[in-house]
């Protein structure tokens, strides 16, 4: 029996890791081995653990690592924390490979003990580009320590290849939102404004906002930029989502509070609503707006209209649902304008319509279970002829 270690450490990762927990978990060859970190050991990012628990996962490790705050010093304590955290989790666990997804700093660590125990690596979702994250960088330092790749398309492919991964230990099955879409029940909006106690007005906005790490000077302006915007939107329900734990996501928590206690009811802010609800908020809201990677990937599977503001998803493919506008008030406005129009959700439909989905978790739990990971770790460098 193979034991497969799966690291998560937020709410966001959780939800497209989720299927192929499910699909480890019921295979007899394989024993799943699942470790928890980062926001979801955190009262202040809604204790989300409880909720992974509650989904009939057992927790093998949990890795608390977390330092209270968002500035540079406290996420780079963190770091360390984790890193010690890992070293005796992997030491505990002693699995055969470790799966992670993404590109954030818990993962980071993750992957750093790893490397160091010699313990085989695979990576979902690496060869993308977010310039305007700290991720970027992240993600593209776990592609050179993982040594399986699950990546979402054949451009990620070949961007990972490029890195000097070796073609046949690098697999394009899709982006991991895919099962979701597949294989969940998506609540209606009754149900929707039912769990949430909400009401849906003349229009619906899902905000989901994170900061551009790479560029946290702007911050402050961005931030209001974004909300005067959505000012101009009086009979819209607005339904925030909270920003990640990275530098800076504090500072627009705070924003974010301060808008829907001043809202007179059509704001509110959810803290985890867990990925079923989430989905099915953004398949049934007019339009997502902000910054996060669900405008890119999972909103355009579902037919909603994407605002996507600034450049921190820049670089990654996006379809022509996906309506890209700078951190400027009016620019966002207009944007949000375009995109709940009759005309630009008939252009959405017609995305999702295109898209005919397969179940990425089979495909990726089926390389976990046999592909050889005897001297998996020793990799050469594919050099691409020029």
């Amino acid at each position: 029996m193979r034991k497969i270690a799966v690291v998560t450490g937020s709410r966001a990762e959780y939800g497209l890791l989720y299927w192929l927990l499910r699909d480890i978990e019921a295979d007899p060859g394989m024993e799943l081995l699942l470790v928890v970190t980062g926001m979801h050991l955190s009262v202040e990012f809604g204790l989300t653990c409880r909720r992974i628990e509650e989904d009939g996962f057992n927790i093998s490790c949990r890795v608390d690592m977390l330092v209270s705050g968002d500035t540079p010093v406290t996420v780079t304590k963190s770091m360390g924390l984790g890193l010690i955290g890992f070293a005796d989790a992997l030491s505990q666990l002693k699995p055969d490979i470790m799966v992670v997804l993404g590109d954030r700093f818990e993962i980071m660590v993750a992957v750093q003990a790893a490397m160091v125990a010699n313990i085989p690596i695979a990576h979902i979702h690496g060869g993308e580009v977010t310039e305007g994250a700290m991720d970027e960088a992240i993600r593209h330092s776990i592609t050179k320590m993982a040594d399986l790749h699950f990546v979402a398309s054949d451009d990620y492919r070949r961007r990972v290849i490029q890195l000097g991964e070796q073609p046949d230990r690098v697999f394009n099955f899709g982006p991991a939102a895919t099962d979701n879409i597949l294989r969940l029940t998506l609540p209606d909006m009754e149900e929707i404004e039912s769990k949430l106690g909400i009401r849906f007005g003349e229009a619906s906005l899902l905000v989901t906002y994170h900061p551009e790490t790479v560029n946290p000077g702007n911050l402050a302006a961005d931030v209001d930029s974004l909300l005067q915007a959505l000012r101009e939107f009086d009979r819209a329900t607005v339904i925030f989502t909270r920003a990640n734990a990275d530098p800076g996501g504090g500072y627009i928590n705070d924003r974010i509070n301060d808008f829907v206690r001043n809202s007179g009811g059509r704001a509110v802010c959810i803290d985890s609503p867990g990925q079923r609800v989430y989905l099915g908020l953004v398949r049934a809201v007019d339009s997502l707006v902000g910054n996060s990677s669900s405008g890119i990937i999972e909103a355009p599977l579902l037919g909603t209209p994407t605002v996507n503001i600034g450049d921190r998803q820049s670089g990654r493919t996006r379809g022509r649902s996906v309506i890209d506008c700078p951190a400027d008030r009016l620019a966002i406005a207009s944007a949000i304008r375009r995109a709940i129009s009759s005309d630009f959700r008939r252009v959405a439909r017609e995305v999702a319509a295109e898209w005919r989905g397969v179940s990425v978790a089979v495909k990726i739990k089926t390389v976990l279970r046999d592909h050889p990971l005897a001297g998996i770790k020793r990799k050469k460098f594919f050099d691409i002829a020029y």
